[in-house]
């Protein structure tokens, strides 16, 4: 896989800055400055998103969003015609200024490849990573008989088509019936009447001539490179650049108020799943490590991912009916009622545990107001990103008909049956997002449902995206990925907490596990010993550093082999500095027995402290 297309930073000197992310309901503005040399987050400002009846213009919103930025800080960045750029004499307006958006929907794409798990896969992991919602994937191989294709593609009436298939020099044939199947359809976008369905055909450079015969006619068609020149190379990156450019001239150009908003900026708008991929990019590549980023919103669950030696290897789902509030029920549905209850400290009935999620579904604003709610809101949580995550690692894997040459300790190990690219032993840093993560009234919570929902392993760094700013940032990051960086290290990112979590398996909980040594700032050696089964934390400040010494037992292993001592510097964080997750093999399963399950639970609240224990005591007493 290859690393998309990025635009040249900007070279002049850029010391403010202003940009706004327009959702579907709320628009967002941020004012990042240089302070003593370093780009800092100023102030932000919000304000209804005003693409629909009865204003129809996208930048009514956005003023008001800068207005009240305005008024914050005291100064003028509006003029008649928009942002004022660049800063003036008197000190009114900003260097540059930029825009992300996902309202009307964000950018809706239908994917199309010969075989299913190739060519259609990467046409997929293209769409994706330039921040659409994949509404489909058509492919010669996917069990539909031709007519039900082509009332699909009718049907489905996307923003584009993204067209693959064939190595350069392979099948024709097959390319062209695809072809043939999307110009017997007819599709018509969904926005606009008066113009084309743009398509885009990044499939074997043979086929081109046959395409355009087919297609030239009917649809908008852009030819780039091959997203499959040969079976062992993935290029994502000219596909994905020209999805960025047909976003602007078509999908944004057709919503109310996007040809004025394009003019105030001279930088392409991006979509918001897009520019939060490549803010997700640029800290993996800062910090050098490899990263997971989610968001986790009301309808969908995006899963962002960077990893591999030189972070080539970028990928990005949206799992779309697993959210908490408008799909909540799909969550119930796929999930089961049995795995959310699993995570619920207390006895309850399973069909007031239905009638909750349901009322959650009908009525998607409202927050919990009591102990009971959050707890099952959260358990609902673990359960949707888990879901969510199980489909990102399907997706992000290694090239589908590439032979692979193995050793011999490979053809005997059972595990390494998945291609899935995600090793979680390798993995640096998560970063959560979405109400539900973001807002927890506790860190400790939001700490524990990542630790929960992705089964972490050996060292992780965990954090959080505190007012969800990562859009505006990952579109700064195009241009200046030095200000993105800092702001996002410096004001965006909350640090939680270290994980430690040693892998393997005992005979019973109790046994011994692994022993920890911190070596704290003020010289201090603090020891924690956890046994299997259990979890605890050394507390260390959001900014601090530890020397730590982790020494597993011969039956659990930290990344240097089965009890073999690993020593690290790590970071404390704002829910419990350490946290040492002993809970072993992994996935781990809860005790199935009821008052066990629940007396394990409580067990490791109380370690974390991510409940008040009176309360839920309480809660507890009642339904026994």
């Amino acid at each position: 896989m290859a690393h998309e297309v990025k635009r040249a930073p900007i070279t002049r000197e850029i010391n403010s800055i202003i940009a706004t992310d327009c959702g579907s309901t709320t628009t967002k503005a941020i004012l990042i400055e240089k302070i003593d040399g370093v780009y800092r987050l100023i102030n932000r400002g919000e304000s209804p998103t005003t693409v629909e009846a009865p204003f129809e213009d996208v930048t009514a919103g956005v003023r008001n969003a800068v207005h009240e930025l305005e008024e914050l800080v005291g100064n003028t960045f509006l003029g008649p015609d928009g942002v004022i750029t660049p800063r003036q004499p008197d000190g009114t307006g900003v260097d540059i200024y930029l825009s992300t958006s996902s309202a009307g929907g964000g950018l809706q794409m239908m994917v199309a490849g010969v075989v299913k798990t190739m060519t259609a896969e990467s046409a997929q992991r293209a769409a994706l990573g330039a921040g659409a919602i994949v509404m489909d994937a058509i492919s010669i191989d996917d069990g539909r008989k031709p007519y039900e294709k082509i009332e699909r593609i009718r049907q489905l009436r996307p923003d584009m088509i993204l067209l693959s298939g064939g190595i350069d020099g392979g099948t024709i044939t097959h390319v062209v019936e695809i072809g043939e199947l999307i110009s017997a359809a007819e599709p018509r976008p969904r926005l606009g009447i008066g113009y084309n369905l743009p398509i885009i055909f990044a499939g074997n450079k043979d086929a081109r001539k046959y395409i355009s015969d087919i297609l030239e006619k009917k649809v908008d068609l852009r030819i780039v490179d091959n997203l499959r020149p040969v079976l062992e190379v993935e290029v994502l990156g000219p596909a994905r650049e020209e999805i960025h450019n047909l976003f602007m001239e078509h999908v944004m150009a057709q919503a109310p108020g996007y040809n004025k908003l394009m003019q105030w900026t001279e930088v392409p708008i991006m979509p918001t799943p897009g520019a939060v991929g490549r803010i997700i990019q640029t800290t993996a590549e800062q910090y050098n490590i490899h990263i997971i980023g989610v968001d986790i919103g009301g309808a969908t669950t995006d899963i962002f991912s960077v990893f591999g030696d030189d972070h080539e290897y970028f990928n990005r789902t949206v799992s779309a009916n697993l959210g908490m509030s408008y799909s909540i029920c799909n969550v119930l549905l796929e999930a089961g009622v049995d795995n959310i209850m699993q995570w619920v400290p207390f006895d309850i009935d399973e069909g007031d545990l239905r009638n909750r999620i349901r009322n959650k579904m009908i009525r998607p604003t409202t927050v919990p107001q009591t102990l009971e709610e959050l707890v099952i809101e959260q358990s609902v949580a673990r359960e949707a990103l888990r879901l969510s995550f199980i489909h990102h690692k399907s997706l992000a894997t290694g090239l589908k008909g590439v032979q692979k040459v193995r050793d011999i300790a490979e053809a005997f190990d059972q595990s390494s049956s998945s291609d899935s690219i995600i090793e979680l032993d390798k993995l640096g840093m998560i970063v959560g997002s979405g109400g539900v993560l973001s807002h927890a009234p506790r860190r400790q919570q939001t700490a524990l449902m990542m630790l929960d929902a992705f089964q972490l392993e050996g060292f992780t760094e965990l954090t959080v995206d505190s007012i969800f700013m990562t859009p505006q940032l990952g579109v700064l990051s195009d241009v200046h990925p030095t200000a993105a960086a800092e702001v996002f290290a410096r004001d965006c990112l909350i640090f939680l907490a270290t994980a430690i979590v040693p892998i393997g398996n005992a005979q019973k909980d109790g046994d011994k596990c692994v022993t920890v040594k911190a070596k704290m700032p003020n010289g201090e050696t603090v020891t924690r010993e956890v046994p299997y089964g259990a979890m605890d934390t050394i507390p260390l400040g959001h900014d601090d550093y530890a020397e730590v010494e982790v020494i597993p037992t011969n039956m659990f292993d930290m990344g240097n082999g089965k009890g073999r001592a690993v020593h690290k510097k790590i970071r404390g964080g704002a829910a419990g500095g350490i946290i040492i997750d002993a809970r072993g093999r992994r996935p781990f399963n809860l005790p199935t027995d009821k008052q066990t399950r629940i007396a394990k639970l409580v067990e490791w609240f109380k370690a974390l402290d991510i409940y008040p224990m009176d309360v839920l005591e309480r809660y507890m007493n009642t339904a026994q």
